[in-house]
């Protein structure tokens, strides 16, 4: 991975499967931390299992929030390439994961920083509730204006991107 320079950004010209996963979490996320800060700290086991589907989009690639979407009629900005063979698989959405991409470590990086801190909130202190926040705001900020702090930096540490533009 080289360095880079310039600003990355997603599309966002339109609503793709990507995009609106990035929506449903980042609104999961920031409504499960003020459930969890003002009405029940069981709500923190919320904001975990968007961490853990996290983790299981960026290893595995199956997204359940994608295969939703794709069932309701939304398009993955990347084109599924089924692979003979597969059987049901093929009729399934899963992300690209030939090898290791910008967004694939986004997920990663999201779902382990998700789960980490919803555990730390419910068992040790609400607190980690505010970084939670965090993560729910830039994850909304990301799907809305394309823009993302976490994308950005690995964008310029060299990270090769599969949705993108460059500014």
């Amino acid at each position: 991975m080289g360095k880079r320079e310039g600003l990355f950004l997603v599309k966002t010209y339109t609503w793709y499967v990507e995009r609106l996963v990035w929506l449903v979490a980042g609104t999961d996320v920031l409504a499960s931390s003020v459930l969890t800060y003002f009405h029940s700290p069981n709500w923190a086991f919320s904001i975990l299992f968007v961490g853990i589907c996290s983790i299981m989009v960026a290893l595995t690639g199956f997204c359940i929030v994608g295969n939703i979407l794709c069932l309701l009629g939304a398009r993955p900005m990347l084109p599924m390439k089924p692979e003979k063979g597969e059987g049901w698989r093929s009729s399934l959405y899963f992300m690209q994961t030939d090898r290791w991409f910008l967004e694939r470590y986004i997920y990663m990086f999201v779902g382990v920083n998700l789960s980490i801190s919803s555990v730390l909130a419910r068992f040790y202190n609400p607190g980690w509730l505010y970084f939670t926040g965090f993560v729910g705001t830039a994850t909304l900020t990301f799907a809305f204006t394309g823009f993302c702090i976490m994308a950005n930096l690995l964008y310029r540490l060299g990270a090769e991107p599969r949705l993108c533009r460059y500014s």
